[in-house]
């Protein structure tokens, strides 16, 4: 098929590449040239405008955004513009769903297809494929399908799920789904996010137990300040962490893909020197909270996960003034230097 793809970044770059790989005709548009030139050298239709981008699809045209969920809304703006009737758009970033819900009826009175695809699998798609959770009208699905089957990972070496081979009709095998009208495909992508917070957050806190294994060997201070540690001759451990998250990919439990990334981060960078601790949240994780609330559901971990990120960037510090003042007014507690 002909696939037009705005926005040439991490993802988008290499979803181009997956598709091409494949036979597929892509028409590429970004806001830097040099990433539209450099997948023209590889195949690619370049063009220099959005309304260059268009008249070099063919219709029915299908148009997919891979921009920050920030621009998706001038983005979308300006392309429905030049759309026409049964042409579609693809949003495949993290867009929030409710948007999604509005833009669908926006488009929809003009004629244009919406469909939300939340796409996970990163700068590792390319080789491995691309997780999709869709959302919007079967129609424009069901002509698209040659595109998701061709991004998603497929079953590869992956064991079937017993009594999977009773089913019939789907494509989540694949790696690709159809779950349901506009909206639906951002709002499992949303809540897949929430819950990718939560296992890293008790991977990095696990690992912090580990990495703190050791605090009998070193000396603490004795004063009111101080908690004593009763009995450090329990805690005389240098744990490797780099074999420790290897051994786990092997047979445990809690082997997964975010402990593989997280064995191999280890493996290279064993300090973890590379990086500052600070861990920015792009939403999802917010969104997943939001719903939750409405629906009255109770996600202890995945808002413990989220606020954790708030930590990370200092958002605690005027809190934990707060604390200080509090305890100095009531004790005379000063802080520690």
């Amino acid at each position: 098929m002909q696939l037009g793809m705005i926005g040439l970044g991490r993802m988008g770059a290499n979803m181009v590449r997956r598709l091409m790989r494949a036979g597929h005709e892509c028409v590429v548009y970004d806001a830097f040239p040099t990433a539209v030139e450099a997948l023209v050298k590889e195949g690619a239709v370049g063009a220099k405008s959005l309304e260059e981008f268009v008249s070099k699809l063919k219709a029915p045209r299908a148009a997919w955004l891979m921009v920050p969920a920030a621009i998706v809304e001038d983005e979308l703006t300006n392309l429905s513009k030049l759309l026409s009737k049964d042409d579609t758009i693809i949003d495949g970033g993290n867009s929030y769903y409710i948007d999604d819900i509005r833009r669908a009826k926006e488009l929809s009175g003009k004629g244009i297809n919406y469909l939300d695809v939340g796409t996970s699998g990163g700068v590792w798609g390319l080789e491995r494929g691309y997780c999709m959770m869709i959302g919007g009208p079967t129609p424009a699905v069901q002509r698209l399908d040659p595109v998701f089957k061709t991004l998603a990972p497929g079953r590869g070496d992956v064991a079937r799920t017993p009594g999977r081979e009773k089913v019939t009709g789907s494509t989540a095998e694949d790696g690709y789904l159809h779950c349901g009208p506009s909206g639906a495909g951002h709002f499992v992508k949303m809540v897949h996010n929430g819950i990718e917070y939560g296992i890293m957050a008790a991977y990095a806190e696990g690992l912090n137990v580990l990495h703190k294994a050791n605090i009998g060997k070193g000396a603490r201070e004795k004063d009111a300040e101080t908690t004593p540690l009763r009995d450090p001759d329990l805690y005389q451990y240098d744990l490797p962490l780099g074999e420790i998250t290897e051994v786990w990919r092997r047979g445990s439990v809690i082997a997964s893909w975010l402990l593989d990334l997280t064995a191999q981060a280890l493996l290279t960078d064993p300090k973890l020197e590379q990086f500052a601790g600070k861990v920015s949240d792009s939403g999802e994780g917010r969104w997943t909270l939001h719903a939750a609330i409405d629906e009255g559901v109770p996600v202890p971990v995945l808002s413990a996960s989220v606020y954790s990120r708030f930590s990370s960037r200092g958002e605690d510090t005027y809190a934990n003034k707060v604390l200080s003042a509090m305890r100095f007014a009531f004790g005379g507690h000063h802080e520690k230097k």
